[in-house]
Order: structure tokens, then C-alpha cells, then sequence
């Protein structure tokens, strides 16, 4: 088989129906070939797809061998990797056809180290298109977590994984917010670019694992806060991510921390709506899984 022109690694757990339907929008990308697929498998469950025809591409399905988890799923797949450019692929979603097509001509400038699309949001309210802004630096990402840069839409090089980039830290608690990280961290050594066209399917409408996970959420958030002290540089940002903090402390209950990380936000901006919301969810006034539903139906997160 000739040299890949992408390797795409598509990390999964138990949602075998859902994984068919990423590696088969990988397998029906146009005007990109051959793709290397290395579908990694995180968890007891067996997983071989023996029965997809893979055509022209290599289709590989292995057993994460490193740390479990996410992070741990996705630098296995990194680590095996053969092409120049490696993608990710969220194993509940899917791309356009020619979303790869698209990305490797925005790559061809040797300064950008990522590259993204825009997304459609699939929720139970409907479809949902988000666009990023064409580039985006530290500045930006420290103000805003621009979601619209979803990991599913990631097509990165290589040498910068292996390299001054590096991998998908596996430090963080729950892999939560692992590509938000990763996203900082690119934005310190290259350029961010993102096309406009939403090539990338971005499915809300099935349970995701961080859902119920509020602890995981909550220390690996106050893990980048403490990792990436740019923060301090930018109260809007130190204060979205305290009020996300504190909602998911206010989720499971926890009254003291909720408030805690409450003040903190309010501090450093009074309007950040997530403090105030956080503090209704810690007294009962309102549930964590309802506010999390009402804002997915409209293509949005906390």
C-alpha cells in the first residue's frame, strides 16, 4: 500500500452501531486517498469490523495498549500513525465527504499546525450550523473555548505531535477537556485555521460519557486553569471556566464548592452567567441535567 495521505484515529467504547457510521463517512471522503483508519479500542469490548470493506484505504482496529481513557485511546492511534497529517474522529460522529479534501489544501501552509471545520450540531431541537472565525490565536481561546473547534473536525501534523505540540495529555483528569489543551497548546507553536463549510456532524442527540461526570469535569477543568497560568490574563476566561467549575460542583451537590468557585467567577466577571447558574443548580432551584438538555437543544453547551 502506497504512503497514507491522512491517518485518521478514531477512538472508541462500547458504541459499535455509532463507530460503523464514523469509519464509513472516512471511508466515503473523496479526492483523499489512501486514508489510513485506525479505529482504537478503549474498554473490554471486542471490536474487529472484519466485516467493513475498507476499498482503497487500510482500515486497522486495535486495543489501546497505554493509559485508558480518551487521551490514551487517541495517542495510541498517534503513535501507530504512518501519514504526514493525522484526524480525529469522535466515535459518535461523522464528516462530509469532501471535508478532508478541504483540509489538507489549508495545511499546505507550513505554519498552520491545526486545522479545523465548521460543525452542524445534531440535537434533539434540531440541526444546529456553528462556524469559528477563520483563525484563531491564544487571545481568543483564552477569552472563549470556541466549540465550534470540535475535535471530530481536528487534521493536525504529525511531526508537531511528536514534536514541540505533543501528545494528547493524558494527565488530565478524565481526559476532560483534553482538546481544549491541545488547542492552547497548538495556538503557542502555529497557526489555528478553520475552513467555514460544516463538514463535520456533530451528533447531540445521544448521551454523552462526560454527562453524568461532574467530578471528572469539574477537577479537569481546575487542572488547565492551573496548567495554563496565560489565564491570568484574561478574566473573562478565568472566570468562564470557574463558572463552569462551579456548575459541576453545584451538580452532584457539592453547596461549598459551588459557591466557592462562584465567588471566584464573579470576581472576576460578574456577568459570567455560569456562576449564577451554578448557584441555582446548588440550591435545588433548577437541575444540572435539565439546564445541560436545554442548552444542547439549542446547539449549546455550559
Amino acid at each position: 500500500m502506497q504512503q497514507p495521505a491522512v491517518s485518521v484515529v478514531i477512538a472508541t467504547r462500547d458504541r459499535p452501531v455509532l463507530l460503523r457510521r464514523a469509519v464509513g463517512s472516512v471511508l466515503n471522503q473523496r479526492g483523499v486517498s489512501p486514508i489510513e483508519i485506525i479505529v482504537v479500542v478503549d474498554g473490554p469490548a471486542q471490536e474487529s469490523l472484519v466485516d467493513v470493506e475498507p476499498g482503497p484505504h487500510d482500515l486497522q482496529c486495535v486495543r489501546n495498549t497505554g493509559k485508558p481513557g480518551l487521551a490514551g485511546a487517541r495517542n495510541e492511534g498517534i503513535m501507530r500513525a504512518s501519514a504526514d497529517l493525522v484526524a480525529f474522529c469522535d466515535d459518535d460522529d461523522e464528516w462530509l465527504p469532501g471535508k478532508l479534501a478541504a483540509q489538507i489544501e489549508s495545511l499546505k501552509d507550513p505554519s498552520v499546525v491545526l486545522g479545523a471545520t465548521a460543525i452542524e450540531i445534531r440535537s434533539e431541537g434540531g440541526s444546529h450550523v456553528r462556524t469559528a472565525p477563520a483563525e484563531v490565536g491564544l487571545a481568543d481561546l483564552l477569552k472563549d473555548r470556541i466549540t465550534e473547534l470540535h475535535p471530530s473536525s481536528f487534521l493536525i501534523r504529525r511531526s508537531a505531535l511528536m514534536g514541540e505540540l505533543g501528545l494528547v495529555d493524558e494527565e488530565i483528569p478524565a481526559s476532560y477537556g483534553e482538546d481544549y489543551d491541545l488547542l492552547l497548546r497548538a495556538a503557542k507553536v502555529g497557526r489555528i485555521v478553520a475552513l467555514p463549510q460544516p463538514l463535520t456532524v456533530v451528533h447531540w442527540d445521544r448521551a454523552s460519557y462526560f454527562t453524568q461526570k461532574w467530578r471528572g469535569i469539574a477537577d479537569g477543568l481546575s487542572y488547565l486553569l492551573d496548567k495554563h497560568p496565560e489565564f491570568g490574563s484574561s478574566r473573562s476566561g478565568s472566570a468562564r471556566i470557574e463558572g463552569q467549575i462551579a456548575f459541576a460542583h453545584g451538580a452532584v451537590g457539592d453547596k461549598a464548592h459551588a459557591r466557592s468557585w462562584a465567588s471566584k467567577a464573579i470576581g472576576h466577571d460578574p456577568l459570567q452567567p455560569r456562576a449564577y447558574l451554578a448557584l441555582m443548580v446548588g440550591l435545588g432551584l433548577v437541575s444540572a441535567n435539565w439546564v445541560v438538555n436545554t442548552l444542547n437543544r439549542h446547539g449549546r453547551g455550559v
